[in-house]
């Protein structure tokens, strides 16, 4: 079983006289006991001002790695830039590749075109060559088949030998003639095969062209593809890292208040250390507990610490009484309670509900007994809150008592 301190006349003188003496030698220390049993508690300004300086340490630590962070940002927003210029320079190149490859294509559709158009000519020349031999035939054939006719006989009938040889030139004309026509038809014939050939030659070409744009279409789309997945890769590390400055800029802000807090709090030190040292303690004898008093420290003792151990709810009991016996604060319980932004559960509500409901435990009653008989498991301490970086105190349960 713990015992529990209880505070008397010669305790408070001797405890005025300690704070006076370390007040005067400027190392101030407010005095406590913890729940294992008397003892002091040190709260001291070098203390607080120590906890001022690893808050501040901690602050450049965290700015460095913003700083970190921010060249971070800028080196991958500078690659992502470079990426995008890459990707516009690729998305023109395919853009170039494309009309090649449509250009090539109207070729190939115009090569097309043209080599049924050469064929169809080529199919006619062959017919007009095939019409002229078979002409050319008819008539040799007539000329022997038609004896009367023929060319010898018309040779033999002419008068003289004048007649004959311009009966025989006139022949031999008809003769080559017809030779020169079908030459020329054989030729025509010629340059249209050779024209088809060249065609064909060209489409082939073309088709390779075509094969290679085509792969070059392919490649450089698999660029692009491969770059825009880069850029978005960058995209979310930027994201990512920007939420990592982020946090940093909040721990940074969350520091600078906590060291505004300790700053504040290394001050009101000062001030209650000055205060202590010069103000009156009543004893708990001297202190007159109206009707109702203990319904209502009970209830405050729940709605602040309701869920915490017994040991928190005594201590949130001992933070009121102690402040009914320093001249600092109101003198009675209802004063203290009710004095205006000191507990949160008399602004919200809760407080009057859990008055109205009766929801105060045994548990709370009984803290609320002892502590109305100057029990007290955290000294006079005066303060009590959730735990904060850079606030020494006796921890009990969820709270700091201070």
């Amino acid at each position: 079983m713990k015992k529990r301190f209880k505070r008397t006349a010669k305790y408070r003188k001797g405890v005025a006289l300690l704070a006076g003496v370390m007040l005067l030698t400027g190392t101030f220390r407010y005095t406590g006991v913890s729940d294992y049993g008397p003892g002091v508690l040190v709260v001291s300004a070098s203390k607080t001002q120590q906890e001022i300086d690893k808050a501040n340490q901690e602050k450049v630590n965290l700015e460095n790695q913003l700083g970190d962070k921010q060249e971070e940002i800028s080196g991958l927003k500078k690659d992502q830039k470079n990426l995008k210029k890459a990707l516009s320079k690729l998305n023109e190149e395919m853009t170039a590749v494309a009309e090649n490859l449509s250009q090539l294509e109207t070729q190939i559709h115009e090569t097309e075109n043209e080599i049924e158009v050469t064929q169809a000519e080529l199919e006619v020349a062959r017919d007009t060559e095939e019409k002229q031999y078979q002409d050319m035939v008819s008539k040799v054939r007539f000329m022997y088949e038609n004896q009367e006719k023929s060319y010898l006989n018309a040779l033999i009938q002419e008068s003289n030998l004048s007649d004959m040889l311009n009966t025989a030139d006139y022949v031999e004309k008809i003769a080559a003639h017809d030779r020169k026509v079908m030459d020329a038809y054989i030729q025509s014939r010629t340059l249209i095969e050779a024209y088809e050939d060249k065609l064909h030659e060209d489409m082939t070409n073309l088709r390779d062209l075509q094969a290679k744009a085509e792969a070059e279409k392919s490649r450089v789309e698999g660029l692009i593809a491969q770059t825009q997945t880069e850029i978005s890769k960058y995209a979310g590390s930027i994201a990512e890292a920007e939420r990592e400055a982020e946090a940093y800029e909040e721990e940074i802000r969350k520091k600078e208040e906590d060291l505004k807090y300790l700053k504040k709090k290394l001050a009101e030190e000062i001030a209650l250390s000055q205060a202590a040292a010069n103000a009156t303690w009543r004893d708990i004898s001297q202190v007159t507990f109206a009707e109702g008093d203990r319904k209502l420290l009970a209830s405050i003792i729940y709605c602040e610490a309701g869920g915490e151990s017994y040991a928190g709810k005594l201590a949130v009991g001992s933070v009121v009484i102690n402040r009914v016996l320093s001249s600092k604060y109101p003198d009675t319980v209802v004063g203290v309670i009710y004095q205006k932004s000191q507990f949160s559960p008399v602004a919200s509500g809760r407080l009057e509900l859990a008055l109205t409901n009766n929801k105060a435990t045994a548990a709370c009653y009984q803290a609320a007994d002892e502590a109305m008989k100057g029990m007290t498991n955290v000294g006079q301490c005066l303060y009590f809150r959730r735990p904060v970086e850079g606030l020494v105190g006796i921890n009990i349960g969820n709270h700091v008592f201070y």
